[in-house]
């Protein structure tokens, strides 16, 4: 994936993917709104605390590469911001949901990707969510998502965005308990 995102870029479009979805009646956002939605405390990891400036750099450079528009009318005060990363990379209304929990939150397994878009998009059963991170990680020319090994103690593998470059996997070493 040649898009390569910083983690601040990542969480932008993220943060913008959900407000359109979540709360459209206030959507695009302001700066300071982007600002407000990047460092919510709930459903983010890992939270952070962006500066303003921050956020607006990532946003001309988001802009800059076509992932972000901005938008100046003549009766508001201030620009507004709307991502229009979705339909750049072609997902639809559920990928798209599981690409904005995945950018906000980090690698879920298709369960958790299904509880957390209750908001974006509903799933109708796991299998739907489960087709749906299917259809990304076979993605053509590339996968949009990559499959991370299942952990010990963990039931179900975990799914982690590719737009910020592959995850480095830490192979952790099991050893046999002492008796």
């Amino acid at each position: 994936m040649d898009l390569d995102l910083s983690a601040v870029e990542a969480r932008v479009i993220g943060a913008l993917m959900e407000k359109e979805r979540a709360t459209p009646q206030n959507y695009p956002l302001t700066l300071n709104a982007t600002v407000n939605a990047c460092n919510q405390k709930s459903n983010r990891h890992p939270v952070m605390e962006l500066e303003e400036t921050t956020v607006f750099r990532a946003l001309e450079q988001l802009m800059a590469k076509g992932l972000v528009e901005r938008l100046i009318s003549d009766d508001a005060r201030v620009p507004k911001y709307r991502q229009i990363f979705s339909d750049n990379v072609g997902l639809d209304a559920p990928e798209a949901a599981a690409v904005c929990v995945l950018l906000l939150r980090g690698p879920q397994t298709p369960g958790e990707i299904r509880g957390r878009t209750e908001r974006l998009h509903k799933f109708e059963s796991l299998e739907e969510a489960t087709d749906t991170v299917r259809r990304l990680l076979n993605r053509e020319p590339e996968p949009y998502v990559q499959q991370l090994p299942r952990q010990p103690g963990t039931k179900e593998s975990r799914y982690a965005h590719l737009f910020s470059g592959e995850l480095e996997v830490e192979q952790v070493e099991v050893t046999e308990p002492v008796a």
